[in-house]
């Protein structure tokens, strides 16, 4: 374009899309035994079959350790496929559009305020969760899967397991629990940017700190720890209800009720 330099050009959607789904991507390769292990500690409870009663979680590391011991490290990557088209779907959608829906609410207007923020992160948060779901679940039921000897495998392979979960379920097992996911994903935008912009205002007023990289660590640290305390409980009710089959639960309120009564309010903080 004419008298613009390169970076004062936005993007296309296609290019902001692509690059954030491929972003997702890198970061989940990485960080994907750690997910692994959430999801271990936040099933351990349930029911266990015989093979794996006398496995105890301890811990994240403990957990990988665990893991590592008992089934081998390929067990931290379980469902990484079906993480990856997950990152894909959910990332695309929910970081790519993110600024044309923020600038629909705005109306193009720069400097949008906080509740616009929260507005356009929930939204495509929402459009997000509904688009990658299947994907999440097919991962979730992957992670909690294990490779024991005598316990025998639920799935055998990615699109296998959604074939298997659509003529078991139908698409009611593919979107099972959509509802606390789009929850969870709501608690996780308002609390990060609303507790960030606080804890970073409160610092500048107290002047503990100036305006600087420290200064947006410590908040951004304090946001996800907030962050993770409030939406922890929806976190593990989602896990372990996608993770169900037919008839464990009869709705996400349901298992949370068996969780408190079964495991006590602790159960909801695992992982």
């Amino acid at each position: 374009m004419v008298g613009l330099k390169p970076s004062d050009v936005p993007p296309p959607l296609g290019v902001k899309m692509a690059s954030a789904g491929a972003a997702a991507c890198i970061a989940d390769m990485v960080t994907f035994p750690l997910d692994t292990a959430k999801v271990r500690l936040q099933i351990q409870g349930e029911k266990a079959v015989e093979a794996a009663k006398n496995i105890r979680y301890r811990g994240v590391f403990g957990t990988i350790s665990t893991m590592i011991r008992t089934e081998g490290p390929r067990s931290l990557y379980n469902g990484l496929v079906a993480g990856l088209q997950r990152q894909v779907c959910f990332a695309s959608v929910r970081i790519g559009l993110y600024d044309n829906v923020r600038d629909f609410y705005t109306g193009g207007k720069d400097n949008p305020g906080v509740l616009v923020r929260i507005l356009a992160g929930c939204t495509t948060g929402a459009m997000a969760v509904s688009f990658a779901q299947p994907t999440d679940v097919v991962k979730v039921r992957f992670q909690a899967q294990m490779n024991l000897d005598g316990v025998a495998r639920r799935y055998n392979g990615t699109m296998q397991a959604y074939k298997h979960i659509f003529q078991n379920e139908g698409f009611r097992g593919l979107w099972k629990g959509t509802l606390p996911n789009i929850t969870r994903n709501a608690l996780v935008n308002c609390t990060e940017l609303v507790t960030y912009d606080l804890i970073k205002e409160a610092i500048l007023k107290h002047k503990l700190m100036s305006d600087n990289l420290p200064c947006h660590f410590v908040s951004a640290f304090g946001a996800g720890f907030v962050t993770t305390v409030i939406a922890s409980p929806v976190d593990v009710v989602k896990t372990r209800y996608m993770n169900s089959p037919p008839g464990q639960y009869k709705s996400a309120i349901n298992c949370a009720w068996t969780m408190l009564t079964k495991e006590g309010p602790t159960a909801f903080y695992k992982g």
